[in-house]
């Protein structure tokens, strides 16, 4: 069904001798990068977080009491642990322990609703949860199989001093407490994260497994047909590409790069430019919990990092915090840009700042997730997305005879074949078997290759809409659509917009017996749906195009949009 064999594209060109044509990938858990970085440098700052530093010695440390608290809780090799935390020293902990105890890291997004939650904890079947307090109501609600919830705060990992000030008996500070923590029942399925810290008489050691059989994490993607899908990363496959980036970015400085993490661990793009990528080169990580423009501003200026992964709209807001100047960015060696395509003023902003390292990149969550990257030598060409990482094939075919390979210049849909595409769907072998063959992943996205290897995205077959980087698919918010009374029909499309990449539109073909209300709608949404996929704008129709077999057109609604301030 696929190509079976391709030449290489012609990468290699824009690669420094010094870069091996294919550097080598051990085989070997994703937990042995924290074991030969703590080995190697045990007293270098792994995580910075609110002025608190945690070194790879530390981090080991926690690593092991974290899965010895998993052994505690019964917790066995292949069984699902969630995580719901944002940007946090304990989400390291928890990842690292979960994989050295042999089971399986499920990351979800802590803003979910309880519906949201609910379908991917039914569907990945996890025994425990990992949450931050604020999370703890909509995790119980949605509980499903969970048979224990481990419980942490924000305030849980500041300096002592911090957290002696939230004592003190000043209004402000009392509110700033409540803030950072809350009140959780007693329930007896409750464990505080402090229980999980707890030392063990027992040694800890890795579970036996084979990296390239035995699944990492649970990413959750998703399609056009409705509910996000759970994508199977072997050890293998975040071990490979967090190699293969490695190769890439060969100015990298062992033991001393610094990683502004803001982007969310949580998404796929985040967990291997910020977690295992900077683990496996023993680098610092700066943690934000969440996008706060003075809060990246203090921390480019008080950590000087020298690689800042992220989107186009979060490098917009920081272009836009007042006081920015060139000096806060010259520590920065690259910007990696991925997840949408970057408008052209977003990089004219950004080099006039002195951000001359723009790189923008490629990949899905399928593919752990980068596939292509702009070259580091000077010969970038961000109207691409560069060309692919070592080890990586990408070729474009033709949609409809996906064993015909389409020659240099000619849009088709591209393929990819590597190290680092996933093992499958969880729970999902159609679709598993529709996405890939004979080691080739189909990615729905419409692409064309250069003569000189460089790829470039024209558009996604799939109608997936990307709102800040984040996918939005359709069926889920329609299907949310469909429960209220005033909503005969619907269909939910994408349309540009300058400063998200695209915005949810939502065509609504009104009740009869039910008047349309934009903002009832809306409210009725903000219950079900996190707050990037709810609509930005409800827009009444009569009737919804379709064709012959009455599939709605939604190219036909997406005609005649134009890009929202």
């Amino acid at each position: 069904m696929w190509p079976s064999s391709q030449r290489p594209l012609p990468w290699r060109r824009w690669y420094p001798p010094q870069v091996p044509v294919a550097p080598e990938i051990p085989d070997v858990p994703v937990t042995r990068l924290l074991d030969d970085a703590a080995e190697r440098f045990p007293r270098r700052v792994a995580l910075h977080y609110a002025g608190r530093r945690v070194t790879y010695a530390q981090l080991h440390e926690a690593a092991d009491r974290f899965a010895a608290g998993l052994h505690r809780l019964g917790v066995q090799p292949g069984d699902r642990v969630a995580l719901v935390l944002p940007n946090c020293p304990q989400l390291f902990a928890a990842f690292f322990g979960t994989l050295r105890r042999g089971a399986i890291a499920v990351a979800h997004n802590p803003l979910y609703t309880e519906d949201e939650m609910r379908h991917q904890l039914a569907d990945c079947g996890a025994r425990v949860a990992v949450v931050l307090d604020r999370s703890y109501a909509t995790v119980a609600a949605a509980r499903g199989g969970l048979e224990h919830v481990i419980v942490t705060s924000l305030a849980d990992e500041l300096p002592w001093l911090r957290r002696q000030a939230l004592r003190l008996p000043l209004v402000q500070v009392q509110r700033r407490r409540a803030a950072l923590t809350a009140e959780v029942p007693d329930d007896p399925w409750v464990v505080p994260f402090a229980e999980m810290r707890r030392p063990s008489h027992r040694r800890v050691r890795q579970h036996r497994l084979v990296p390239r059989e035995h699944l990492a994490a649970i990413q959750y993607t998703g399609g056009t047909e409705g509910r996000p899908k759970g994508a199977m990363l072997t050890h293998r496959n975040l071990v490979a590409n967090a190699c293969q980036q490695h190769a890439w970015d060969f100015g990298a400085r062992e033991g001393r790069e610094v990683t502004l993490a803001v982007l969310p661990i949580f998404h796929a793009f985040g967990l291997t430019s910020s977690l295992v990528a900077p683990v496996m080169r023993a680098g610092a990580v700066v943690l934000l919990p969440r996008f706060d423009r003075a809060r990246v501003l203090a921390a480019l200026r008080r950590h000087r990092p020298t690689v800042f992964p992220g989107v186009p709209t979060l490098y917009e807001q920081v272009l836009d915090t007042p006081g920015l100047r060139p000096r806060d960015l010259d520590s920065v060696r690259v910007f990696v840009s991925g997840a949408m395509a970057m408008p052209p003023s977003t990089a004219e902003r950004l080099e006039a700042l002195g951000g001359h390292r723009l790189i923008q990149c490629y990949g899905l969550t399928e593919a752990s997730p980068a596939v292509t990257a702009n070259p580091l030598t000077g010969d970038a060409r961000n109207t691409t997305v560069g060309v692919p990482l070592p080890l990586t094939d990408v070729v474009v075919v033709d949609r409809d005879e996906p064993t015909r390979v389409l020659p240099p210049g000619e849009a088709g849909e591209l393929v990819v074949r590597g190290p680092q595409v996933f093992a499958g769907y969880w729970n999902q072998p159609l679709a598993t078997a529709r996405a890939l063959s004979k080691g080739w992943l189909r990615t729905a996205d419409i692409g064309v290759i250069s003569a000189d290897g460089f790829v470039s995205v024209l558009d996604r077959w799939d109608d997936t809409i990307k709102v800040s980087g984040f996918s939005v698919f359709p069926g889920e918010v329609e299907e949310v659509l469909r429960r209220h009374p005033a909503v005969l029909d619907c269909a939910v499309v994408g349309a540009p917009d300058r400063r998200r990449g695209e915005r949810v539109v939502a065509h609504v073909v009104e009740h009869p017996a039910y008047p349309f209300s934009a903002d009832e709608l809306r409210r009725h949404c903000e219950r079900s749906l996190t707050h990037y996929k709810v609509p930005a704008e409800f827009r009444p129709r009569a009737d919804l195009p379709r064709n012959a077999i009455g599939k709605v057109v939604r190219r036909r609604l997406r005609a005649g949009d134009t890009p929202a301030p």
